[in-house]
């Protein structure tokens, strides 16, 4: 059996122990929900036991049943309302937070888990250092996670985002190409797709930009503070498959049937309408930006894809792909 089929179901185990409460949870309940014997669940349970988890049996039940529960109060000192399998989420989720790295956030989250490891046994600790093995992230590699320079910059950005204060910046557009100076109004600090971005008002344009913070090259707080021209959504990029602020528009693309399970198994946008026709082909309807994210999200499919609207995008990336061809062919 492979490792990580134990450390899973332990999981659950203990997951569904807690869940349960003052009920409590019979071994004969837990092997059916692992789909394994009663005997592989007592080991489980022991196993548990031996890492530190408070787990008792309660036989005193009126049916005779033996149940079992978990202390919740074995960590009431740690924070209140704080359950046991919270707390290790918490203390295993450290390993999903690794784009705070290069932020303020960083080392008062370090801080943060060294406070929750202290409140584990080192057999706790042991048992959840193999939850890593199980889900993985992986990193930005491109990423410059140490640099002080950035630091500091990120800092004076959190900083005029929490006192709305107005800002230049020297910003180097990628896109263009040329570096500028821009005075903005920062509302937001975000992170989306491996990287970290500020969303702030540019008055010399009317509308909230985005800046990729790796690209800000100067930051200088000023002394004017700005009142908030709009309320920014939730939820960074609502209309963006990638990192961009701008408005969305209907967007139409058909899929051939070797594409259409792939792309019906996910989730790509929260405004994304799915519908089949009869010849097995998927057709997509998305109300997003035309930007370079959907672009590179539609070329990647290649010849599976094809926009039927909006005529001006569907013109674009079949441009695109002749530029290609003809690239290939010389």
């Amino acid at each position: 059996m492979p490792r990580n089929a134990e450390v899973i179901r332990q999981w659950t185990i203990l997951r569904e122990i807690e869940r349960a409460r003052g009920v409590g949870v019979t071994i004969d309940d837990l092997a059916a929900l692992c789909d394994v014997t009663t005997r592989t669940i007592r080991r489980d349970l022991q196993a548990l036991e031996e890492a530190g988890f408070p787990l008792f049996d309660d036989k005193g039940r009126d049916d005779g049943k033996t149940r079992w529960l978990v202390n919740g109060q074995a960590f009431k000192g740690l924070s209140a309302g704080l359950t046991v399998s919270e707390l290790c989420a918490l203390y295993f989720s450290r390993t999903l937070l690794e784009s705070l790295s290069g932020t303020p956030f960083r080392d008062d989250v370090e801080s943060a888990f060294e406070k929750l490891s202290s409140a584990l046994t080192p057999h706790m600790r042991q048992f959840l250092d193999r939850l890593p093995r199980v889900i993985a992230t992986k990193g930005d590699p491109a990423r410059r996670k140490d640099d002080p320079k950035q630091q500091r910059l990120i800092a004076r950005a959190l900083e005029a985002t929490l006192q709305l204060r107005q800002a230049n910046i020297l910003y180097h557009s990628k896109s263009s190409e040329r570096t500028k100076t821009y005075l903005v109004h920062p509302y937001r600090l975000a992170f989306a797709q491996g990287g970290l971005y500020l969303l702030a008002y540019v008055p010399e344009y009317g509308e909230v930009r985005t800046f990729a913070v790796e690209r800000l090259q100067e930051f200088s707080l000023l002394e004017e503070r700005f009142t908030p021209l709009e309320e920014l959504p939730d939820t960074a990029f609502p209309h963006s498959l990638g990192v961009h602020s701008g408005p969305p528009e209907r967007v139409e693309i058909e899929f051939q049937p070797a594409a259409a399970d792939y792309v019906r198994s996910r989730e790509w946008h929260a405004s994304q309408s799915l519908r089949d026709d009869a010849a097995g082909r998927l057709l997509m309807t998305l109300d997003v930006c035309l930007d370079r994210a959907l672009r590179s999200w539609i070329l990647s499919f290649g010849p599976f894809a094809r926009v039927v609207a909006p005529a001006a995008l569907a013109k674009e990336i079949a441009e695109q792909f002749e530029e290609a061809r003809a690239r290939y062919a010389s």
